[in-house]
């Protein structure tokens, strides 16, 4: 994974943060390049951007794209309920059956933390959000057809500074809405769910 740049005067624990994402062992299928974090979310913050390969550099993966957001205050706001807060975001294409499927959104949400248990993240407060897309193409876009995508947006509070399991789970997460085989035991791919349906 790439080096990240230190931020000057920043505190020892948010740079034990960053030294624990730089450990992280990510999946050889992705990826991983450093981003800009957004600057209103907190004091301080790093961001890494994720596509599922074969991708082109600088563009969104056919197969699957993500975001992760490492946020730290000291002052520990009273939402995040600690100084760290993740911010994740997930999007894979899917076949539109599949799409249609109305248990789509429960699973992708399972498999994020299925994903972050695997890998012993500890953290609390966790929600977010797994949106189904269904589109059709009309006029000049018709004979692209139907299409479909999930989308999975996520934040959650480490316990602690080691960040290292939160990046491997969400590297696991785009993997496996990617349709990409599951590291994970006790994980159904939607590739399998698409067999009982044709």
């Amino acid at each position: 994974m790439t080096d990240f740049p230190s931020v000057p005067d920043a505190p020892d624990e948010f740079t034990r943060a960053v030294e624990s994402v730089r450990q992280a062992v990510i999946r050889a299928e992705l990826s991983v390049t450093e981003i800009s974090s957004p600057g209103n979310l907190a004091p301080y913050s790093l961001a890494l951007a994720a596509d599922v390969s074969p991708s082109s550099h600088g563009s969104d993966s056919d197969l699957g794209t993500g975001r992760f957001i490492m946020l730290f205050d000291p002052d520990e706001p009273e939402a995040w309920g600690g100084a760290f807060r993740i911010v994740c975001f997930a999007q894979a294409p899917l076949e539109t059956e599949i799409g249609l499927d109305p248990f789509l959104a429960d699973v992708a949400w399972s498999w994020l933390i299925d994903a972050l248990a695997a890998r012993g993240a500890r953290y609390s407060a966790a929600s977010g959000t797994a949106t189904k897309i269904i589109s059709s193409g009309f006029g000049e876009l018709a004979r692209q057809g139907d299409g479909a995508q999930i989308e999975l947006r996520a934040s959650w509070t480490p316990a602690d500074s080691d960040i290292s399991a939160h990046v491997e789970g969400w590297g696991e997460l785009l993997c496996m809405l990617a349709g990409l085989p599951p590291v994970l035991d006790g994980v159904t791919l939607l590739d399998a769910r698409r067999n009982r349906h044709g």
